[in-house]
């Protein structure tokens, strides 16, 4: 049985305007992801990967269409309820890790759970568990400057996971690593997708990197091919 889509979008646009300039960059966008999926988008710069990411994720609205994320519609969410949304139910991995520098390992994991009703001690359960996931437990002191590129993406990546998302939204993961830190992420990532079903959207430029996933998407002119 085919597993009911976690990410639903029906004819998805949306438009940027400078001015009295309009610039159109996705294009009657029709999509649906399953629960459980690792998907990858590849396409040139410009060819609106980040946007739909930015839309699917809850961080911005589309000009016109539908977005369906968990059974929820983003589209008809005010800033406040997109905001709760994600809180609750989108894990992010960026490319250039988005750690803080004064705060550890452990500390920057424990972040998104400061959102939440969990206790102090419920809250350092959670982060130890999320950097044991990770890989990275034995560095939970350290802080970032303490630690390589590919450990730090491994901090961010448990930082995504801790509150135990609906959805993981990687934009870039490998974009900042060399090959070996590179292959290590990817190890991970499908890690956690098979060990605990965690569904993936990840936007890469890298074709080693979209291998990895169980299904590429190409995006051109801001319409999926």
């Amino acid at each position: 049985m085919i597993p009911a889509p976690i990410v639903r979008l029906r004819g998805v646009s949306k438009v940027y305007r400078r001015g009295e300039i309009e610039i159109p960059v996705l294009r009657g966008v029709d999509l649906d992801i399953p629960g459980g999926a690792f998907e990858a988008f590849m396409g040139p710069s410009g060819s609106g990967k980040s946007t739909l990411l930015h839309l699917i994720s809850g961080l911005d609205r589309p000009t016109s269409g539908v977005v369906e994320v968990a059974g929820r519609d983003l589209a008809a969410m005010a800033e406040a309820e997109r905001a709760d949304f994600r809180a609750e139910h989108v894990g992010f991995v960026f490319q250039l890790y988005n750690l803080l520098p004064v705060l550890t390992a452990a500390e920057n994991v424990e972040l998104p759970l400061l959102l939440t009703a969990l206790s102090r001690a419920e809250r350092r359960r959670h982060a130890d568990a999320a950097l044991a996931a990770a890989g990275i437990r034995h560095r939970a002191g350290h802080r970032p400057t303490q630690l390589s590129g590919g450990e730090q993406q491994r901090v961010s990546i448990a930082r995504a996971i801790v509150t135990d998302p609906t959805l993981l939204i990687a934009d870039e993961p490998t974009g900042d690593l060399d090959r070996r830190a590179a292959e290590e992420i990817l190890d991970l990532l499908q890690t956690l997708h098979r060990g605990l079903r965690t569904t993936i959207v990840m936007v890469t430029h890298d074709p080693e990197a979209a291998a990895r996933a169980d299904r590429i998407r190409h995006l051109e002119k801001g319409a999926l091919r």
